[in-house]
């Protein structure tokens, strides 16, 4: 298979990870199971290394970080009972998870005033010399199903994870190693024709008709490219529902591949 080295900017972090983490698997913030976010974290780190993209050190750093955590979290705890009485100024060992919920929650700080600012930004932008004008009447024509949900990259790494498991590529199928390189370019111009042709949404699932890991890695980056330059849309009924892909009427189709 041809190696394609992708960096991608949608990632903010591993704080961005890990808060991701904790809001789909509605963990309290305070209280943080170090085995279960470990397992999670790792997971993700070894999807985004399967579709070769570029895992910055810092993603390392916060993995080495957590297993060192997850080691501390199985030491026995001293009995306080057999602590040294005449040491009145005794240290009783501090939770190895505090620091990094303090971490978490600064990050989770500013990035709650950074998407209030964003929307604000987005406000003004709709403001000019005119004052705001009362829409109310207009948006009772839009439905309530014709709002879709912003669907991130973390949500498509999800989805990307299930339809592995559902293949069953971790090992592989076949003795025999076939060499066939597939051209990211080629497999965008395929899928928009595909998406075209279908003059509705489909599911995520259903742009990866073959198992092969090759394909799967290089469809991935396929929808990721055309997400990019706009030309597809996205879209999640409810939170961690599942994802439908659709062609953008309008959208940009000056690929550059036909």
């Amino acid at each position: 298979m041809q190696e394609y080295n992708v960096k991608v900017d949608a990632f903010e972090g591993p704080l961005d990870l890990l808060l991701h983490l904790i809001n789909r698997l509605e963990i309290d913030i305070y209280d943080i199971p170090v085995a279960q976010i470990t397992e999670q974290y790792l997971f993700y780190i070894h999807t985004m290394k399967e579709l070769q993209l570029d895992v910055a050190s810092e993603y390392l750093v916060m993995a080495a970080t957590l297993i060192e955590i997850k080691s501390k979290m199985l030491l026995p705890k001293h009995d306080e009972d057999l602590l040294d009485e005449e040491d009145e100024f005794a240290e009783y060992e501090e939770d190895p998870r505090e620091e990094l919920m303090h971490r978490l929650i600064e990050y989770r700080k500013y990035k709650e005033a950074a998407d209030e600012l964003k929307d604000l930004e987005e406000e003004r932008s709709h403001l000019y010399t005119k004052p705001p004008s009362d829409l109310s009447d207009l948006m009772k024509d839009v439905q309530p199903d014709e709002v879709k949900l912003e669907v991130s990259l973390y949500d498509m790494l999800g989805a990307l994870q299930k339809l592995m498991r559902r293949k069953k590529i971790q090992k592989p199928v076949q003795t025999r190693i076939t060499r066939q390189e597939i051209p990211i370019e080629k497999r965008m111009v395929e899928l928009m024709q595909y998406l075209r042709q279908s003059k509705g949404r489909k599911h995520f699932y259903e742009l990866f008709p073959e198992s092969s890991r090759e394909y799967i890695v290089v469809t991935f980056l396929a929808v990721l490219e055309l997400l990019k330059k706009n030309s597809i849309l996205l879209e999640q009924d409810n939170n961690f529902a599942d994802i439908y892909v659709s062609y953008k009427e309008g959208g940009n189709e000056e690929l550059g591949y036909y």
